[in-house]
């Protein structure tokens, strides 16, 4: 659907017998180490939902200012100002969100829940703020004449790698009550 220039397959392994000398990490920790692994990954995937949710908005507001709808440009319209304002405010909360928890990594304090919570939001953003550049390109939103199209397609997938937003939202959830301890 989305995301063509990423390909992903599945890769098996059997009877594989790994040396002592080539082991990452410690042996039969590799689940812990995966978790680990995720407080940064869920990050990256937090930035390029944000870019995403950017690239739609700048477009947006570009193509808002030049387009011309009964009479005046769409920006002066109040449902289009108010479709962009969302974007924008939601984008700094994503923005946010994010930079703190890359702050946290780099400063050797991750932190599990707003990890989740900048890969959940900015990916939630990124999904709202393509679909509302959509709607503000009309028709030219669903033609592959224009990128929003493919940012509105390409936006999906990131409810869904490195866990979906069920699982963010459960990561979360366990860590504020208490079950999940970094």
């Amino acid at each position: 659907m989305g995301l063509n220039c990423h390909d992903t397959a599945e890769i098996y392994l059997r009877n594989v017998f790994v040396p002592e000398e080539n082991l990452i990490g410690t042996e039969n920790a590799g689940f812990y180490q995966l978790m680990r692994f995720f407080n940064e990954s869920r990050v990256g995937v937090a930035s390029i939902q944000l870019g995403m949710a950017i690239g739609a908005y700048e477009r947006a507001l570009e193509y808002a200012k030049q387009r011309t709808a009964f009479g005046k440009p769409l920006i002066e319209h109040q449902a289009i100002q108010f479709k962009l304002a969302d974007m924008w405010k939601d984008i700094e909360a994503a923005r946010l969100l994010t930079y703190k928890a890359a702050w946290l990594i780099d400063s050797g304090k991750p932190n599990p829940a707003l990890s989740s919570a900048a890969k959940l939001f900015a990916s939630e953003t990124a999904i709202k703020a393509t679909y509302e550049a959509v709607q503000i390109f009309g028709g030219y939103g669903y033609s592959k004449e224009y990128d929003i199209e493919r940012y509105y397609r390409d936006a999906r997938v990131g409810t869904i790698y490195e866990g979906t937003s069920e699982i963010q939202r459960l990561i979360i959830a366990r860590v504020i009550a208490g079950k999940i301890r970094f």
